[in-house]
């Protein structure tokens, strides 16, 4: 099969996210998330999150991004905290704070299998690659 560029990405993204869950599902105990909770989870790691922060990096309405926070903030592993009246942030919990850590955990065992599989060059040229300036193509 002759895939694009555009193609090749989707499905290596969806392999390695099928992957990552699979790992994450054989942890004893752990917490079902969808792969839209696992990136705010990320979202929360980086910095304070507020819910218009998440819902522009996500590409969703606030409404949803909302709803993915609350969803997050049930399971026990981020809290909502009120900055001002108007703004919120999302910031780990004990659990949330271990899930993000053996999460993290597991993504580093893939990127060691990549980087077995194909050599630890190309996955570092794919990293320049993939950090590297698209604002002029995109």
């Amino acid at each position: 099969m002759n895939l694009d560029l555009i193609d090749m990405i989707s499905e290596r993204h969806i392999q390695l996210r099928s992957k990552l869950q699979q790992l994450w599902d054989e942890e004893d105990g752990a917490i079902k998330l969808s792969n839209s909770e696992w990136f705010v989870m990320s979202l929360v790691a980086q910095a304070q999150l507020t819910i218009p922060h998440a819902a522009k990096r996500l590409d969703i309405s606030r409404q949803a991004a909302h709803k993915l926070i609350r969803s997050l903030e049930a399971k026990g592993l981020i809290e909502i905290r009120n900055i001002n009246k108007k703004v919120k942030t999302a910031q780990f919990t004990e659990l949330g704070l271990q899930y993000n850590e053996r999460y993290k955990e597991l993504k580093a065992e893939i990127e060691r299998a990549i980087a077995k599989s194909i050599g630890q060059d190309k996955l570092q040229w794919l990293y320049e690659v993939l950090r590297s300036d698209w604002d002029s193509f995109i």
